[in-house]
């Protein structure tokens, strides 16, 4: 019997490739004879960066950079073995990890950071970027970005703005010539499962910015801001950016279309085809997948999702292993899972099925799968 593991991480206990190790010595206790092939996956978010590296055969480069509020950080991101492409998560040199809950505030936050891991792989002669966004601690639609790659903001009086959410507002023109980007020909795709628009009751600001930190008044300034934004980059470069993904990561997605000139892709989509999944899934004869938490964000860009899906289009029976599960069985069996297990149950808590995640897969995998 051929079984294909292709699990996300369990965020907080185990990497993806953890979780495949566990989930095998499972299956191997209960037969040692099973073909096994571990494939471990990301949707977009923590851990895509490695997962896409390690497949091109490339290295990770740590690079100090600036966190959100411009302290110096080292963060890291991957490139691919041929040296072409970058691979770079928005999180790690942006994202609300990095900040205290006290240092939380969208109107000073910036994307800064991000900026300057694409400029180090501009300057080591990548030509394609793979930027995944989300997680983010900003509200500045990119121009923190921009700023580290050349881009200068100025306001009415042709003064230079600090790249942060206070400044979206008084934007008045904005200077491309210096844009790395756009003068060494650098093709970007992002990784991205928001649909939200720029601005307005859906927009980022609307929608993210209270997450991090923003008061009700601070979120009608930003989302003003987000709106003076998008007029000023219309008359620029003639562009329309209030498009659905524009708003995530607070507005980066709009930034990555104007300044990076990129295209957008389903985080786990691109993952999936990138990985070849397709064919490993047409040769096995089970699938087993999982992520620490199953619920209704599962059903729209999740790593479970995807899997299932493909692996419907083969009639490839897929059972999912999950930290906790928060569907019903009729959600569950509408979707096409053969089997849910699940760490937590009536005699394990969450706080232990976090603390000895890797023991607890084997356990269930062995005691509980339905091969």
């Amino acid at each position: 019997m051929k079984i294909l593991i292709a699990p996300d991480k369990f965020k907080g206990s185990l990497t993806a490739r953890e979780v495949c190790t566990a989930i095998e010595k499972g299956l191997l206790k209960i037969d040692p004879t099973l073909s096994i092939k571990s494939i471990p996956l990301a949707d977009g978010g923590e851990g895509t960066c490695e997962i896409l590296t390690e497949n091109s055969g490339g290295s990770i480069i740590s690079v100090e950079v600036s966190d959100p509020l411009f302290r110096k950080t080292i963060a890291s991101y991957g490139i691919s073995g041929d040296g072409a492409t970058a691979f770079i998560e928005m999180a790690r040199a942006s994202g609300l990890q990095l900040l205290s809950k006290e240092e939380q505030n969208p109107l000073k936050t910036s994307t800064y950071g991000t900026g300057e891991l694409i400029k180090d792989a501009i300057n080591r002669g990548v030509k394609k970027i793979i930027l995944a966004i989300g997680g983010s601690a900003t509200n500045d639609a990119g121009m923190g970005m921009a700023a580290a790659l050349g881009i200068n903001f100025t306001n009415k009086n042709g003064e230079t703005l600090e790249p942060i959410g206070r400044n979206l507002t008084h934007i008045h023109a904005i200077d491309f010539k210096e844009s790395m980007p756009l003068k060494h020909n650098i093709q970007v795709i992002v990784l991205c499962d928001v649909t939200n628009e720029l601005y307005g009751v859906n927009g980022a600001a609307f929608v993210y910015a209270p997450q991090k930190g923003a008061t009700e008044k601070d979120v009608q300034f930003l989302d003003d801001g987000l709106r003076n934004f998008a007029s000023v980059v219309q008359q620029e470069i003639k562009e329309q950016i209030n498009f659905p993904g524009a708003g995530a990561a607070g507005g980066l997605g709009a930034g990555a279309r104007a300044f990076l000139n990129a295209s957008f892709s389903s985080g786990v989509d691109y993952l999936l085809k990138t990985l070849s999944l397709q064919e490993e899934i047409k040769q096995a004869d089970l699938i087993i997948t999982g992520e620490g938490k199953m619920d209704q964000q599962t059903l729209s860009g999740k790593v479970v999702m995807g899997v299932t899906k493909l692996a419907a289009s083969y009639k490839k029976p897929v059972i999912a292993l999950v930290g906790k599960n928060e569907l019903s069985h009729k959600k569950i069996t509408s979707i096409g899972l053969k089997q849910v297990i699940t760490l937590v149950d009536k005699n394990t808590l969450v706080a232990e099925a976090i603390n000895n995640a890797a023991s607890l897969i084997s356990k269930r995998i062995s005691e509980q799968i339905i091969l």
